[in-house]
């Protein structure tokens, strides 16, 4: 039988990305549209870079998830 180590987050095999700095919800519109759906988003128009809706942002990590 072989002894098993606790999996850190150092050790494990699928570890979990560090999140980028994500900006601030908007107050008010004008929304940027999210990239696959084009539904609006809570972030502002004016942020750069990818913008996702709820929908599409949680089904996202789902697919970049590691399924062990």
């Amino acid at each position: 039988m072989t002894e098993s180590t606790p999996s850190t987050p150092s050790t494990s095999y699928c570890g979990t990305p560090e999140a980028g700095p994500r900006p601030e919800p908007a107050a008010e519109g004008p929304f940027a549209a999210c990239v696959l759906c084009r539904e609006p988003t809570e972030y502002p128009e004016s942020v750069k870079g990818i913008t996702l809706c709820p929908v599409c942002e949680w089904q996202e990590a789902q697919r970049t998830a590691c399924s062990g």
